[in-house]
């Protein structure tokens, strides 16, 4: 494994408690992003800096793009489609209703056009109660995964044939064979167990040459994985707690990182917007009911 510093772009001029989910829009060349206990949704425009915000009626754990320019969101509430022109909230499905001690946390559209979100256990310590759901097109919910403790990391390789997932604090990133006819996933295999100086697995990326960047949370980094699952890169990152990454930009060669505010062995971290050049481009992300391809 390679060991490399890399500088990065601050973006933003106002902090960011749980900055998370950074999404781009091709159509708009713009960056969507969410603060999870603000609780907004956020869209910065790269060519004029604007940042514009719509506040959130509950903590918004991830959310993705629509094929009809609305949004799919991830709420306490349940997950609801949202008009960000009338800022109208549509209800569409909650997957878990009865279950109070966990809420929907990391999730991305896939390239079928399904939104994937997952679970996270908010009690310490976590206990293994979280899931993993399918959200198809008519808003049906279906669970995928359980025995989890916090959802995290999904991905698909550019065929759109690998689902990569992680357990943050079961300390374990996983990949599965991925339908996209039927959105089924199967033979799961572990592929990397992490300790915590390595940076626990929180938001992922995929690139369009099929390695995985995984923001390691605890340790300041960004961790990459071949196609293969090996561990060949670790970027050391001037943040102290990474959150999710995101390929943008025209040449989608611009890495988009959200982060959040903590304090570790006596250091506070601001969490913000950040990004930096890298020379690979990222794999495309789909739209909700939109298939790719």
């Amino acid at each position: 494994m390679r060991v490399e510093t890399a500088s990065v772009e601050r973006l933003i001029d106002f902090p960011l408690k749980a900055g998370e989910s950074p999404v781009w829009d091709a159509r708009a060349q713009a960056l969507y992003f969410a603060d999870l206990d603000a609780p907004a949704l956020f869209r910065f425009d790269p060519a004029t800096r604007a940042v514009a915000r719509w506040d959130m009626p509950s903590g918004i754990g991830s959310f993705g793009l629509c094929a009809d320019g609305r949004a799919i969101v991830a709420l306490r509430t349940g997950v609801h489609l949202f008009d960000f022109a009338t800022r109208r909230l549509e209800f569409l499905v909650h997957p878990e209703p009865d279950l109070p001690d966990t809420r929907l946390n990391d999730g991305k559209v896939g390239p079928d056009g399904r939104f994937w979100v997952g679970t996270m256990h908010e009690r310490t310590p976590r206990e293994p109660v979280a899931s993993l759901y399918r959200i198809d097109w008519d808003g049906t919910s279906t669970r995928m995964l359980g025995g989890l403790r916090i959802s995290n990391g999904l991905a698909w390789s550019p065929d759109g044939r690998t689902l990569w997932h992680s357990d943050s604090r079961s300390h374990v990133l996983r990949c599965f064979d991925y339908d996209p006819a039927t959105g089924a996933i199967s033979n799961g295999r572990d592929v990397h167990r992490f300790a915590l100086e390595d940076g626990l697995p929180d938001g992922a990326a995929m690139d369009a040459e099929g390695r995985y960047w995984s923001c390691g949370v605890t340790a300041g980094c960004l961790n990459r994985f071949g196609p293969d699952g090996t561990l060949d890169l670790k970027l050391e990152l001037p943040i102290l707690c990474p959150s999710m990454p995101c390929f943008g930009g025209p040449d989608l060669r611009t890495l988009y990182i959200t982060s959040l505010t903590r304090a570790r062995d006596g250091v506070e971290g601001i969490g913000t917007l950040s990004s930096l050049q890298l020379d690979v481009p990222g794999a495309p992300v789909g739209r909700f009911r939109e298939r790719m391809g």
